[in-house]
């Protein structure tokens, strides 16, 4: 994996760059559509590939190795064959599961014990075969005491000793290389955030990424720690801040010198029919848009923008029609991979400082 800075914004942190891998190039800041059972819920690889435009989605190893399980994926040929997706995978370690499952696992030196297995993290990402995979880490919850966020900080750097050992005696299965990305832990506390950083940075890891963040901290918390942190994260080597976010997030964590995202946000708030426009968050299945016969969104990139109003869509979501969640998944997917080209280009132009804070303002409102 290769990763080239192609322009900087000279009042910020923010870059425009540009990262390749045997599956193609990722043009960043990026936006990674989540996938995590081997589908974008509502959504064709089709229309990811030519309508989205995204270059990655992202799959979850722990939820992949209970179904369909990693052995179907190694007869497949790996997760690109199995779901025709031939551009990049990122593969989550499942550190977040074992955040979001509390009530349902028991924490070790040796790991993480469910009640149904244990997982052994890199050796099923290697059979998943994504062109990044992530080390194992424990995502603390919020708000946790200083002694548990130390205590949990340094195990994922042990832990993390172990990924790159494994992987190292290890060979990929399919092909085509891939990359260790280590994660920054250390919940809200400014110290344990920086002895974290310096400690991914020490492995020289082709990519580095910022876990335990927008796990019910203020907006305020995340943008601070994420600014320590990429302060010692090296320039460069991409940048990935995992589960983040909203659209407003994604460009103030560009502005921080942040490089890739992923979040269930679009397609999880499409199927309740809330839409992202540069204008602002459409309620869709409000009254209000009952007569309303104009375009979802006349600024919107993909088909579906066009082609169906708000009157229509609205009637589908009062019917119980799918067809409703398909429409406003693929409609947020393409704007939020539009903000992050947006951004790209005003990086590139010299006026994304000028820009960010108008369209942060923009997207706030309520249509």
């Amino acid at each position: 994996m290769t990763f080239e800075i192609l322009s900087t914004d000279s009042n910020s942190k923010a870059r425009k760059g540009i990262i390749q891998t045997e599956h193609g190039f990722i043009k960043t800041p990026i936006f990674m559509p989540v996938g995590t059972i081997a589908t974008v819920k509502s959504v064709h690889q089709r229309e990811l590939a030519e309508e989205i435009k995204a270059d990655i989605i992202l799959g979850n190893t722990y939820h992949l190795y209970l179904r369909p399980e990693t052995d179907v994926l190694e007869q497949a040929g790996g997760l690109h064959k199995f779901m025709n997706w031939p551009k990049n995978i990122l593969t989550d370690s499942g550190g977040y599961q074992v955040y979001s499952l509390a009530d349902n696992r028991k924490i070790t030196e040796e790991g993480v014990k469910f009640k149904s297995h244990i997982e052994n993290v890199m050796d099923t990402q290697r059979k998943i075969g994504a062109d990044i995979i992530m080390a194992f880490d424990e995502c603390p919850p919020y708000p946790c005491d200083y002694s548990y966020a130390k205590k949990s900080m340094h195990m994922t750097h042990r832990w993390l000793d172990r990924c790159f050992n494994r992987f190292n005696e290890t060979e990929p299965l399919y092909g085509h290389e891939q990359s260790l990305f280590p994660i920054v832990q250390g919940s809200t506390y400014k110290n344990l955030r920086q002895e974290s950083a310096k400690y991914i940075t020490d492995k020289d890891a082709p990519g580095n990424a910022i876990g335990g963040l927008s796990v019910g901290e203020p907006n305020e918390h995340m943008y601070e720690m994420t600014d320590i942190v990429t302060d010692i994260l090296p320039k460069e080597k991409p940048r990935y801040l995992m589960g983040v976010g909203t659209p407003e997030d994604l460009l103030e964590n560009i502005a921080l010198g942040v490089d890739m995202f992923d979040c269930v946000m679009p397609t999880r708030n499409a199927r309740n029919g809330m839409l992202f426009t540069s204008q602002g968050r459409i309620n869709i299945k409000n009254l209000k848009w009952k007569y309303d016969f104009s375009p979802i969104d006349e600024e919107g990139t993909t088909w579906v923008d066009h082609e169906y109003s708000r009157a229509y869509v609205r009637h589908l979501f009062s019917v119980n029609e799918l067809l409703a969640k398909q429409i406003c998944s693929i409609h947020n997917l393409g704007f939020y991979l539009k903000l992050v080209r947006e951004a790209a280009q005003h990086i590139e132009n010299g006026d994304f400082s000028v820009w960010k804070p108008k369209m942060v303002e923009q997207l706030k409102q309520r249509l």
